[in-house]
Order: structure tokens, then sequence, then C-alpha cells
């Protein structure tokens, strides 16, 4: 009977890389294979109390070929024949090599006749296969196996050795190093590893065989010069399996701990974000709080560029810091939540709700801060505009009143004519029309004075001295105004003559006077509007103005021709009076001052009035300009909102591709900046315009701002969502079509696309799926799986709670026993561990952690330095106080 060995693919090596058949023909190999095979048969035959002085010799008859396998399988092989003839020897060589098949090992051009005939070449192949077979191919680190498993293994052990770097099985032990070093990771009181020399292999490689030998059961397998390794390092993997548990112990440990260390490093920075932000908005707030208004507009106007680098520069990056503190909140829950760890409760007051509501009261105040500098500016224009018209009108009035009381005061009619005290008298009668005429400006003096006050005008104080000086002193004028008409009048009496001419031309003069004034000061009156309509009224009034100018001429000439015939009377008649009118003040130059200047007036409040017509045209051009913008972003944000909210409901397909798609949107969204930028400066040129209000359109800036703001947020939460999915996905080891059932089952039963689920959609998904019944018991059920989706008792079931109820009974993580036992397989079932055990057992930064984080032991047989692995363990989970 003919047999083949091979292997399959996942097995450790293939033949050709260890088993060549030319190197058959080299005889020194061939005689160092002897010796490392026979070495090891030996090594398993002398439990059995036997042993084989020649390979191809001693396994002729099959009987010790048949011990072999029993001793290394610790199994029972059929009974051999004890006959000795070549059948019976075939026989017995058949049933060890049917063993061997029944392993799993296949055979190739090994047969019973070569192996009886004693062929070397077979003989040792065979002996390989075994070797393969039931020392090597069991061999198992961290899902490798084999030659790989073995080599991991090694380097592992070796790996804190200086002048030891294992690569291979064949020039990385050349120097014997390698084997003390395994001697010494495991048994170090059997070999002092400082005191070897890289330099003398030899005696390293015959110190090592030695020691094993004597101390571990391990033959020599090998010359110091020796090649063949593998199978002499295999005897030391299974003389020191027991120590394969504490490193898949410490493994798990050093598992446990990078997470746990991870999630530290989160928390941390989740801390300090949340700090700088909540400090940033708590120095914020008061800044926008502050109501204390400015004197001037230059100061307003510097508090309004203030507040725009605000909007432009200082909030958005905090905008996207909150987001991404949010972000980076949802992913350390997630992460707490996949590896079986207490939720993160952030510090006081340090929580997403508190940074929302800290953030809610920034906005509330950003808003009112906003509405009173633009208040604050249109009081200060107009206060300046008010101001400006109550010194011009105080001006006026005081240029007027300058001198009247002395005048009113003079007793000249005491020692006048008849004709001068009627012409006092006259004169005086004259003012008092005049005084008449001006109780209006006076009136609008104060009424203008209240107002400034009711605007809290900075300067309040000087206009209001000023219009008490004016009131008192018109007050004045009225009580004299009264004394000098009743002196008058009871002079009067005594007097006869009086110059009607000169007293027609007083009467009507002093009106035109004061007409004229008027008209000088309405053509100077400075003006503010806001609109087309606004402009083209004053430009309506103005054309009135101008068309009663023929009328007010013809009134100036016939004054003008009194005193022309006053002057004709006087020449004609040869009179030697003055002909100067002693009625009135208003002399005939200063009606021809006043007319001219006037009609200097004119044509400057028409350039004045058509340039402001020409700026509210302007104005409103920048009015059509934003709104055009702003009715396409507008509707263009709540699009986006739109597609956003349905594609999270509707996408399906594998969560990359979500996450791709929702990237390509929030790209989209991003490219679309620069026209909210053209946006911001269209309104920056409307405000600095002073325009505050807009027809053309619905949309504020802030709409547009507070939109796009929404709009960034909502795409970034969008893509956590999915992200989460994926980190969960993974972590719990759910397939796409899973991914997409839940995804399915969700969506069916989300009947207002919510998002989310209410309670009796919830519970209707659970029936649906079988995970609760329809009855009593049912809905006790349902009630504890709410409280575990819901903690909050909102009501709602988001897909991502929903996923983790689906995925909760099949998760696989780790738990505070498992750590616990494991730290108990490295303290070699003691109740407490030491520092020096866990640094020889975990790496130094792991094995640094744990000391510096362990309590102290003080249970039963407690000794010095003791550490409490158990309450260490239990406080990674939150079961603990430590």
């Amino acid at each position: 009977m003919q047999y083949t060995y091979n292997y399959e693919e996942d097995e450790y090596m293939t033949q050709e890389e260890e088993w060549d058949r030319d190197l058959l023909l080299d005889p020194a190999w061939e005689k160092q294979q002897r010796k490392t095979f026979t070495a090891w048969c030996n090594s398993h035959l002398r439990k059995a109390g036997t042993q084989i002085e020649n390979i191809e010799e001693d396994f002729r008859n099959g009987l010790k070929l048949m011990l072999l396998l029993e001793v290394i399988s610790g199994e029972r092989l059929p009974k051999p024949d004890r006959g000795k003839m070549r059948f019976h020897k075939i026989a017995n060589v058949n049933k060890a090599l049917d063993y061997i098949a029944s392993k799993g090992v296949k055979l190739v051009s090994i047969g019973a006749e070569e192996i009886v005939d004693g062929n070397v070449k077979m003989t040792l192949g065979m002996i390989w296969t075994i070797i393969l077979r039931f020392a090597i191919q069991d061999i198992s680190v961290e899902e490798t196996s084999a030659k790989e498993g073995l080599l991991l293994w090694c380097q592992r052990k070796t790996a804190p050795y200086r002048n030891v770097n294992i690569q291979n099985f064949h020039l990385s032990w050349k120097d014997g190093l390698g084997l003390c070093a395994l001697i010494h990771r495991h048994r170090p009181d059997l070999i002092d590893y400082s005191k070897l020399n890289k330099d003398d292999p030899i005696g390293n490689i015959n110190l090592a065989m030695e020691i094993a030998e004597k101390h571990l059961d391990i033959p020599k397998m090998l010359d110091a010069e020796g090649e063949t390794i593998m199978t002499y390092v295999s005897c030391f993997y299974h003389a020191f399996a027991g120590a394969e548990q504490a490193e898949t112990a410490a493994n798990r440990i050093c598992k446990v701990l990078a997470v746990n260390q991870e999630n530290e490093r989160l928390m941390e920075e989740y801390e300090r974000l949340a700090s700088e932000l909540l400090e940033w908005i708590r120095r914020t707030i008061p800044w926008l709080e502050n109501r204390t208004p400015e004197k001037t507009m230059q100061a307003m106007q510097k508090k309004l560029e203030d507040f725009r680098d605000y909007r432009r520069k200082h909030k958005p990056p905090k905008v996207q810091e909150k987001c991404q503190l949010e972000i980076n909140f949802n992913t350390l829950q997630t992460k707490l939540r996949i590896s079986n760890r207490p939720a993160f409760m952030p510090s006081e007051g340090k929580m997403v709700s508190d940074i929302a509501g800290a953030w809610q009261r920034l906005e509330q105040a950003e808003k009112g801060y906003e509405e009173w500098l633009l208040n604050e500016i249109r009081r200060l224009e107009r206060l300046e505009h008010l101001a400006e018209k109550f010194r011009q009108k105080a001006s006026t009035h005081e240029q007027w009143a300058y001198g009247k009381e002395q005048i009113l005061l003079q007793k000249d009619y005491e020692s006048a004519s008849l004709t001068e005290v009627r012409a006092m008298l006259r004169k005086h009668e004259a003012f008092e029309s005049d005084l008449a005429a001006h109780q209006d400006r006076v009136e609008q003096i104060a009424a203008i004075a209240q107002e400034l006050n009711e605007l809290d005008y900075h300067d309040a104080a000087s206009v209001n001295d000023r219009c008490q000086k004016i009131c008192d002193q018109w007050d004045s004028l009225g009580t004299l105004t009264q004394k000098r008409r009743e002196a008058l009048e009871r002079t009067e009496k005594l007097l006869e003559t009086i110059d009607q001419l000169h007293l027609e031309f007083a009467k009507r003069a002093a009106p035109f006077n004061n007409w004229m004034e008027g008209a000088m000061e309405d053509l100077q009156d400075m003006f503010i509007v806001h609109s087309i309509e606004e402009i083209q009224s004053l430009i309506s009034a103005h054309d009135q103005f101008k068309a009663t100018l023929p009328e007010a001429d013809g009134e100036r000439q016939a004054i003008l021709s009194i005193q022309n015939e006053v002057e004709k009377v006087i020449q004609s008649y040869s009179m030697r009076i003055s002909a100067s009118n002693p009625y009135s003040t208003v002399t005939v130059e200063e009606i021809r001052t006043k007319w001219e200047k006037v009609k200097q007036l004119v044509p400057q409040r028409d350039q004045s009035l058509q340039e402001e017509l020409a700026r509210q045209h302007a104005n409103e051009r920048l009015r059509r300009q934003f709104a055009a913008q702003a009715n396409v972003i507008g509707p263009w944000i709540q699009t986006k909102m739109e597609e956003i909210a349905r594609s999270s409901i509707e996408m399906t397909g594998p969560l990359e591709d979500q996450m791709n798609q929702l990237k390509q949107y929030e790209q989209n969204i991003i490219n679309y900046k620069h026209n909210i930028d053209k946006l911001e400066g269209d309104h920056q040129l409307i405000q600095e315009a002073l325009v505050f209000d807009n027809k053309h359109t619905n949309y504020t800036m802030e709409h547009i701002r507070v939109g796009w703001e929404l709009l960034l947020t909502t795409i970034a939460r969008t893509i956590n969502e999915v992200e989460t999915q994926i980190l969960t996905r993974d972590a719990k080891g759910i397939t796409q079509e899973q991914m997409n059932d839940f995804r399915a089952s969700f969506n069916h039963f989300d009947r207002d696309e919510s998002g989310n689920l209410h309670s009796d959609e919830f519970k209707a998904c659970l029936i649906s799926l079988g995970q609760v019944g329809n009855d009593l018991q049912g809905e006790a059920e349902f009630a504890r799986i709410m409280s575990l989706v819901d903690p909050n008792g909102q009501g709602t079931v988001t897909f991502q709670s929903f996923i983790d109820f689906m995925t909760r009974e099949t998760a696989d993580t780790d738990t505070a026993e498992q750590v616990i036992a494991s730290f108990r397989i490295l303290a070699s079932d003691k109740p407490y561990i030491l520092a020096d055990e866990l640094r020889r057992e975990l790496p130094p930064e792991q094995a640094q952690y744990c000391i510096k984080r362990m309590p102290p032991y003080t249970g039963p047989g407690s000794v010095p330095g003791a550490l409490d692995y158990t309450s260490f363990s239990s406080a990674l989970y939150g079961e603990s106080d430590l």
C-alpha cells in the first residue's frame, strides 16, 4: 500500500519550504537529520522505557513506530502483528500510516514497503511528517499557526534581550543567544544571561542544550554547528506551554488597558475643549450684554464694526468647535458602550446640554446686542440731527433777540416829539408783531430740547441751559413789551402826527422779513430720509415753495415802493427829517440782502435734494441686489436641509457608501460658502449705507446665518450618526445585510419619517420581530426593553439605540471578571500581584500604568509591595469606588 503526504492551504507551511527532496542528496544534511530525528524520537520513547539506535533499522518492523505514535498522541493504536515475516512488518507499518492519515495528513510517496526495506529517505520523510503533525502543527499564537505561530512566540519571548533578533529558523539562532534567551525568560534561575558572549556561539549553543537536557528534559538534537532548529525549538515551546496561558492573560490585560487609556484620553480632551468653549462663552456674553451707549456716532459705528468682526472671524470657529465637541462626545459614549464601560459623565457644568444652554444664552445675547446697536445708531443719528436743528434755531433766535431788552427799557419817548412818539408807538406795534411771529420759533426750540432730553442726548445739560435762557429771555421780552406799550399809549395822547407810509412799510416789511428768515431757515434745514418716496416728497414741497416765489417777489417790490414813496414825499416837500423809518428795524438794504440770500439758497437746496435722491436710488439698488441673492440662497439652504433629512431615512446600501454620499453633500455645501460670503459683503454695504429695511425680500442676513449654521451642524451630525453606526457594526460584528435589515425595519415602522420611533411604533416593531408578545408578559418585557433604549423617558427610540438593542445579546465584550481572572493567572493564583510580575508579563508602558493606579493589597497573606488587582479591574468597569 502506498501513501502520499501533503497539507491544506491553511497549514502553516508547504512541503517545498521545509522538506526539499534535493537536500537528501547531501550526506551532511542527511546525517544531521538522522541525529536530530533520532534524538526527538528517543525523547518520547524514553517515556515508554525504550529507545532506538538506528532510525532506518529500528522502525522496520513497525512496532516501535506504533509505540512512538501512541506516546506522542496519547491514543491507542490497533493491536500490532507479532510475527516476524515481511507481511507482518508491512501490516504494522500500514497501521501506523493509517493512523497518521486519520489525523488529516495526506502522505505523498511514502509506502510501508520503503519503511520495511529501510529506505532512509522515506523513513526521514515519515518522521518529519510526524513531527509536523504532532509537535509543530498545533502551535498557535494570536490566530496564527505552525511555523508563523512558533516564530511569533520566539520573537515575543526574546524581544527584551540584547543581541537577539529572531527573524527565521536559520541564521537567527547561529550564535546560541536565542536558545539561552528562551530558557532565561521562563527559568531565569538556570542561566545568567548577562554573562553570555555573542562571540562564543558554540559555547552558547552547548550551554543551552546541556541545561535543556538536564533541567527541561529536552534531548540534545544538534551539534554546536547544526542548522536544523525548528524541531528543537518546538520542544522548548511544549516545555514552556504552561507559560502561554500567562501570555494570553497578559494580552487580554493589554487590550483592556489600551482601551481604557484611549477612553481616558478622549475624556480629558472633551473636558479641555468643553472648558475652553465655556470660558469663551463666559467671556463673550458680558460683552454682548453690555448696553452702555456711546455718545457719538463714530463710537457706535466702532462697536458695530467690532460686532461684525465677531460674527465673521471669532464666532464661526467656535461653531465648529461646538459641533466637533458634540461629535467627540457621541463617539466616546459609543466606544464606552461597545467596550462595556460605564457611560462618561463630564464634570459638573460641562455636559453637552450645559454647553447647548450656554450657547443658547450666547445666541440670545447676540441677537439682542445687534438690535440694540442698530437702535442706538438710529437714535444717535436722530439726536445729531435734532441737536444741529436746535443750535441753528437757537442761534437765529438769539441773534434776533440780541439787544431787544435794552431797547424795550429805553425811555426815549420822554424827550421825543409827537411825531417821534407816534413813531415809537408804531415801531413798538411792529415789534409786537415781530415778537408774535417769533412765538412759534421759541416753541419749536423748547419742543426740540424736550425731545433731546427724552432721547437721552449726551449734552442735554447744555441744551437745557441754553433753552432755559431763551425761555427766560422770552418771558422778560413779553413783560417789557407790555410795559413799553402802556407807556407809549399814555404818551400817544400828547402826540399827533405819524408817517403812515413808514407805518405801512413797517407793517409789511416785518412779516415779509420774517417770511424771508423762515424761508432761509427752511432752505438750510437739515433733513434725513430713508426711502425714495420720502425724498420725492421733500422735492415736491420744495417745488411748491419755488412756485410761491413770484408772489413773494411782488410783495418785495411793493414794500420797496413804499420806501421809495417816503423818499419821494420828503424830496417833494423838502422835508428835513431823516428818510429812515422810525417804526421798523427792517431796512431796504436788509430786505435786498435777504432776498438775494433766498435766491442763492434755492438752487443749493435743489442740488442737495437731488444728491439725496441719487443716494436713495443707490440704496434701492443695494436692497434689490441683496434681495436677489437672499431669495436664492434661502430656498437653497431649505432644500439642502430637506435633502439631508430625506437621505437619513431613504439611504440604503453599505454604510460606507452612505458616508461617501453624505461627504459629497458636505463638500457641495462647503463649496457653496462663497455665495454666503458674497451676501455678507452686500449686507455690509447695506449697513454702511445705513439701510435698515428691505421690502424686496423676507430674508434677513440673520436668517441666512442661522440657516447656514444649522445646515453645517445638521450635515455634521448626520455624518457622525453614520460613523457611529459603522463603529457599532464593526465592533459588534454586524454584517451589512443585518444593518440593512435593521434600517428597513426601523424605516417601515417610522410612520411620520421623523427619524425616531415613538413607543407604540417601537412596540409594533418588536412584536413583528418576535422580541415581545402581545400579552401581559409582553407588556412587562416591552417596559424593560424601553427602559434600556430610552433611559431618559423621552418616549422615542433613535436608530442608534435600536441597533444597540438588536445587537446587545450577541456582543462579545470584556468584563471585569475576565480581567480579574487574567490578572490571577499572572499572579499564580495569588489574591495580589507584585510590580516585578507586571513588568515581566506586560509591556513597559502598560505595566507602569497598572503599578501607578493599582491600590495596595491589604487582605490576608499580604506582602510588601502587594497590589490589589481585583479593585483595579472593577474600577475599569465602574464597579468600584477606586
